[in-house]
């Protein structure tokens, strides 16, 4: 089963849905949703270290599982649905203080 925190490839959509590209992600629908779902609810992940404010800076040190080869940040407002037979393969997990930063950046977003 897909976890919360897992780093995942997937086929990515352009935000203007002119097509798509392979990209990393970060679940963030939690063990509950991911097992009852055929579906996850992730963000993007990419190595573009611009300074946009719901950009939350990620590294190797930032994991629990796999390894970075370069920097990278999470795109908080970068969220997506995407059907679980998309995944293309599992590269890493972030731990839990990662995530929780995740979360935080988010609800600034929303409320």
């Amino acid at each position: 089963m897909t976890q919360q925190r897992e780093l995942l490839l997937v086929p990515f959509p352009f935000s203007d849905q002119s097509g798509k590209k392979v990209r990393p992600v970060v679940v963030i629908s939690n063990d509950k949703f991911n097992s009852l779902s055929n579906d996850l609810i992730v963000m993007g992940v990419t190595s573009n270290l611009s300074k946009e404010l719901y950009n939350i800076n990620l590294s190797s040190d930032d994991l629990d599982e796999g390894h970075l080869h370069n920097p990278c940040c999470i795109k908080v407002e970068n969220i997506l649905r995407i059907h679980k037979e998309l995944i293309i393969k599992s590269i890493g997990k972030i731990n839990g203080k990662t995530l929780n930063v995740v979360l935080e950046a988010f609800d600034k977003i929303i409320r």
